[in-house]
């Protein structure tokens, strides 16, 4: 439910107004139009009367949301989310670049690809110490070693850090060595670990089930804001298809509809969606041209003795190659993004009605 308050309504109004709220066991999310303020009803509404609130001085008009995601949706936050970690904005106008092996397998090798991701003028350090593995006696991660390992490296040369969580125990561990914590494709509908993480401090990066639907991929991001952590975003890597060609089925479809009904930004990841290095750059320029708010992809400085994931990494030359793509099309790309978030900025009053 949407309570859209007008320009006029006073203090003492908007105070009324959310006492009543209070009072019937719901939570209040505030946003401010370019012209009114909303307020955003999250929990059980049945005790919530929509035509006495309507009836309260200075509130405009009451909207019922029937989406089953509130606090992901556009309509409670008409404008872009933005996450700040160290010097990055992600989901502002510049796309971000996630960079590194699929897995921490030494110092030596972490601190190699650290340093040649900032040579490269990459931001943001990824690096896998937990491991989910398909079968039990694939290489499982370094563990909290290697999580030193990339803390280190990436403190060297300035870069930011994303690993994944695979459990709650693995936030406590994690948490002074990382600066994005993730979850995994696996992991999308634990909801228990999605309550846990939603309760720190860092952003999320939730990656997408392998068959997950549109809605409950940001029904799990809902888990996650509802638990207070607003700094979400969210992950397309492939879904599981018919398609035998690659790892997986890049869903391009879901980048402009995410930015249609979401605010929280969307990363694509082309090397899961793929698991192949051949297909990596294009499916990467077709995704940030569709209006995707970075990539992340695995960079391995000899693919063929990486201890996970060498198929779809890509090495020092074709990292360079990628770059080189993106810069042909990076112009463009960004004429289109600064258009849509002007368009956003425009409509944000019409969000509110």
């Amino acid at each position: 439910m949407i309570i859209v308050l007008n320009d006029r309504i006073s203090t003492d109004e908007v105070k009324n107004v959310k006492d009543y709220i209070i009072k019937t066991g719901a939570r209040i999310h505030e946003s401010e139009g370019t012209e009114k303020k909303i307020l955003g009803v999250i929990g059980d509404k049945r005790d919530l009367d929509q035509m006495a609130l309507e009836a309260f001085p200075g509130v405009e008009k009451v909207i019922r949301i029937l989406e089953p995601y509130k606090l992901t949706s556009r309509k409670f936050h008409p404008r872009n989310t933005i996450i700040k970690v160290k010097d990055v904005s992600i989901g502002d106008l510049e796309p971000v670049l996630i960079a590194g092996p699929c897995s921490v397998e030494t110092e030596e090798q972490i601190t190699d690809i650290a340093r040649e991701m900032s040579e490269k003028g990459v931001k943001i350090l990824r690096g896998g110490v937990f491991k989910p593995r398909s079968s039990p006696y694939s290489f499982q991660g370094m563990g909290e070693v290697g999580a030193k390992w990339i803390s280190e490296a990436a403190k060297k040369y300035n870069l930011a850090v994303i690993s994944e969580v695979m459990e709650i125990s693995d936030i406590d561990t994690l948490y002074d060595y990382v600066d994005i914590f993730q979850i995994g494709a696996r992991s999308m509908q634990n909801f228990k670990l999605l309550k846990a993480i939603g309760k720190t401090d860092k952003p999320i990066f939730l990656k997408r089930g392998i068959s997950a639907t549109l809605n409950e991929f940001l029904m799990s991001a809902e888990y996650i804001l509802s638990e207070g952590n607003e700094q979400v975003m969210l992950c397309e890597r492939g879904i599981r298809t018919f398609v035998e060609f690659t790892r997986n089925t890049f869903d391009l479809n879901i980048v402009p509809m995410i930015k249609n009904v979401s605010h929280l930004p969307i990363i694509i990841d082309p090397s899961h969606a793929t698991g192949r290095t051949d297909l990596i750059i294009p499916v990467s320029l077709g995704g940030l041209a569709a209006g995707a708010d970075g990539l992340m992809v695995e960079v391995h400085p000899k693919p063929y003795e990486a201890f996970s994931d060498g198929n779809q990494s890509l090495n020092y030359d074709q990292m360079n190659d990628l770059l080189d793509a993106w810069e042909v099309i990076r112009e463009s790309v960004l004429k289109l993004r600064k258009k849509k978030i002007e368009e956003i900025e425009k409509n944000v009053s019409d969000y509110a009605g």
